[in-house]
């Protein structure tokens, strides 16, 4: 029992952070202003450019880093399988947008707009600020109009990872062999559920990668 807890404690901490962490890797800009070498190739029109992946790949290690302190160091890195895990993100979050575009899901500027003024990272004493989201974006180097694109492009992967992962249930015939208190057991459900979600997540992503005629070229990574 301790082995399985430990298991999807894990699970949960990876399934919180790709959701913290969701609007990094989506489109970095215009296609056809991306002189960088082609790192994925989605169909005949779909592009994942050599510089949007190491910029994911630094911010997953950067995220990571923060985490082990003096620990991280090059074996945990490949422990972690950093490389791996930053093209699966940079390619999950390309291959939802793309099928929600292809299911007709889309992102009002109603929703953006709540989704921007209700985050406290422009909010003062719980009101939204323009002059701090404006400062906030400059700081970072970005325009209103791309991080604007790119929270729209967050919120659509949102929401058809919802759609996805709200398909498994628990029965209790799933449960049945499970004893505890009461937060214990919630606590397992959980756990199970996630793991069914996870895994549903990962079964249609391959799927997508299938229909999709996803081609990677991995030597440019090494």
């Amino acid at each position: 029992m301790l082995h399985f807890m430990r298991k999807h404690a894990k699970f949960f901490y990876i399934f919180f952070f790709l959701v913290i962490i969701s609007f990094v890797f989506l489109y970095i800009g215009p296609i056809d202003q991306n002189s960088q070498p082609v790192l994925v190739e989605i169909g005949k029109t779909g592009r994942i450019y050599l510089d949007e992946y190491w910029r994911t790949y630094d911010r997953l290690r950067d995220f990571y880093r923060d985490i082990y302190k003096e620990k991280f160091d090059q074996k945990m890195e490949e422990k972690l399988k950093l490389k791996e895990k930053a093209l699966d993100l940079l390619l999950e979050g390309r291959l939802l947008a793309m099928k929600a575009s292809d299911l007709g899901i889309r992102v009002s500027d109603e929703e953006l707009q709540e989704a921007i003024t209700s985050d406290p990272t422009f909010q003062r004493n719980g009101v939204f600020r323009k002059d701090i989201y404006l400062r906030t974006l400059q700081l970072n180097r970005m325009s209103p109009r791309f991080y604007e694109e790119t929270r729209r492009r967050e919120l659509l992967i949102k929401k058809i990872r919802t759609l996805i992962e709200d398909t498994p249930i628990l029965t209790g015939a799933d449960l049945k062999d499970f004893k505890g208190n009461e937060e214990f057991v919630k606590t397992l459900k959980e756990a199970m559920l996630r793991d069914r979600q996870q895994k549903l997540l990962r079964s249609y992503i391959e799927t997508l990668k299938k229909r999709y005629h996803v081609v990677v070229h991995e030597e440019l990574i090494g």
